[in-house]
């Protein structure tokens, strides 16, 4: 959906119609871009049950409206009791069940960003979310389609099949789907806090349910975790300054990316002859991430360093020789933007992981669990590998992007590991061709997905409409393997001008835009 800078007031795109509506009502009894982003991010915890919620994590950057910039990073660690050795004899991280339960961090976020500057109070962000989980949602297209996965164990476990498989059949497009549990969780937070989750009865209770399905987690885990606020990481990328969470955000990854374009002085057109160029640069930006990105507490550079001048110029030189990257795990998240004219402004992303996460939805609290420990590794001698009370590596990386004026672009996009990849098709499209952001967002894309085992080149999925010239560019490269996938993400960008606002909302996902 398309809107043109006409003196809006404030702006909102999300994956889901219901979410933007819930953005939309908190602007209009007066509240600020971040009490829109989360009477949003509530929302979605119930109808995207699958991308996101209570058990899960949040990033988020947030600009008051006295100008400050704001990164808030609530990802939850491993359990203190969790047993690396006991996964010795495998080669990769479980990816459903309980090991990969990492402490859910979304709530802490949540409360972080209503201290930044919400004007309504926070039992007002679960008012429509609570009784939408108790009187019912509409299963939405992308909810229909996980429940359909055929690699997804989610009809064997007690609490998902409860709730989305009426009669041992999924739940289908268009049917109702009620939460009653959840409804009651909600209710719980609104009245009692994040405390109630973080130490509480409520944390009790669905330590006790994860313990019955396996997992270490004890309320003394959920009891220390806290969400950070800290100044983001930010570079220049011609007359614009881009803003990332730090590690264990992979967002720096974006920053190399757009420094390396602009280093080895290559077009930065993703859909025009420079294409096999720029995928030169994201693998080796992404052979970076993947050697140094951990938790920040266990990183052996400091984050910073990856930003240096001598650092980007290896990075320039690999640029030329790419080698395979990994391939890795998918991701389900969700991404939304806000904005209003008072300069506040929000993009946040919260997750599971992975399709209704770790597969299990303790049945007590209504709350699935998140499966973030699968972005560990096993290798021995690796920054990021699984060990106790340690934060993952970590896919999510909201952005917002200024210019000498101040704010203009505030950006995100679900994908997994190639978040930084769809950002920079949005942002360059935007911000350097002069798309309008729906047009950007909307725009078909190719991304660089990593080699499979065994295989040595890199792969690089095409969604059908990439240009003839890109392809020709990535396949003259004689680098890559060219394969056609169905979708890359849905991302979701605002950008202010001088008259208001411009939005977008990505049609791949379930959502709309508003601006008002």
């Amino acid at each position: 959906m398309t809107f043109r800078a006409d003196g809006s007031s404030w702006a909102i795109a999300t994956p889901h119609t219901a979410a933007t509506h819930a953005g939309t009502a908190a602007f209009e009894r007066g509240g600020t871009a971040i009490d829109a982003a989360l009477h949003a991010a509530v929302t979605l915890a119930v109808v995207y049950p699958h991308m996101c919620g209570v058990g899960g994590d949040l990033f988020a950057l947030v600009q008051r409206s006295d100008g400050e910039t704001l990164a808030i990073s609530s990802s939850g660690r491993s359990p203190a009791a969790a047993n690396p050795d006991a996964l010795a004899s495998e080669r990769e991280m479980p990816i459903r069940g309980p090991v990969p339960i990492t402490v859910p961090g979304a709530v802490a976020g949540w409360d972080a960003l209503h201290t930044t500057g919400a004007l309504l109070p926070w039992a007002d962000a679960f008012e429509s979310a609570s009784a939408l989980a108790d009187d019912g949602s509409t299963v939405s297209r992308s909810l229909a389609g996980s429940l359909l996965d055929p690699d997804a164990p989610f009809a064997t476990d007690p609490g998902l099949a409860d709730v989305f498989f009426p009669g041992g059949r999924a739940a289908v497009l268009g049917a109702t789907v009620r939460q009653p549990a959840l409804a009651r969780t909600l209710r719980t937070l609104a009245h009692d806090g994040p405390a109630a989750l973080y130490g509480g009865a409520l944390g009790r209770a669905y330590a006790l349910g994860l313990s019955a399905a396996g997992s270490p987690i004890t309320i003394e885990d959920l009891a220390a975790h806290t969400a950070s606020v800290l100044a983001p990481m930010r570079a220049a990328f011609r007359d614009l300054h881009v803003s990332v969470v730090p590690p264990n955000s992979q967002g720096f990854a974006l920053l190399q990316m757009l420094a390396l374009v602009e280093r080895l002085g290559i077009d930065p057109d993703l859909d025009g002859a420079a294409a096999g160029r720029i995928a030169r640069v994201i693998v080796a930006a992404n052979v970076d991430r993947d050697r140094h990105l951990a938790d920040p507490d266990r990183m052996r550079v400091h984050p910073s360093s990856l930003l240096e001048d001598g650092h980007l110029a290896a990075l320039a030189e690999d640029a030329r020789d790419p080698v395979p990257v990994p391939g890795r795990p998918d991701g389900d998240t969700i991404a939304l933007v806000t904005a209003d004219a008072e300069g506040n402004a929000v993009s946040l992303i919260q997750s599971l992981f992975w399709g209704f996460g770790s597969g299990i939805l303790e049945p007590v609290t209504g709350i699935a669990a998140q499966n973030r420990g699968a972005c560990f590794t096993l290798e021995r001698d690796h920054p990021n590998r699984f060990a106790p009370g340690a934060r993952p590596f970590h896919t999510l990386m909201p952005v917002l992007v200024h210019d000498t004026a101040g704010l203009v672009g505030v950006a995100g996009t679900m994908g997994g590991y190639q978040q930084p990849q769809i950002n920079l098709h949005t942002i360059t499209k935007t911000f350097v061709a002069g798309a309008h952001p729906a047009d950007a967002v909307a725009a078909p894309r190719w991304v660089v997905l990593g080699a499979d085992e065994g295989r040595r080149p890199p792969q690089v999925g095409l969604e059908p409409g990439v240009p003839a010239a890109a392809e020709e560019a990535l396949r003259a490269e004689g680098t890559f393997e060219l394969t056609q996938e169905d979708a890359f993400g849905h991302a979701h960008l605002i950008r202010r001008t001088q008259d208001g606002f411009l939005v977008g909302s990505d049609p791949r996902a379930d959502g709309s835009a508003a601006a008002g």
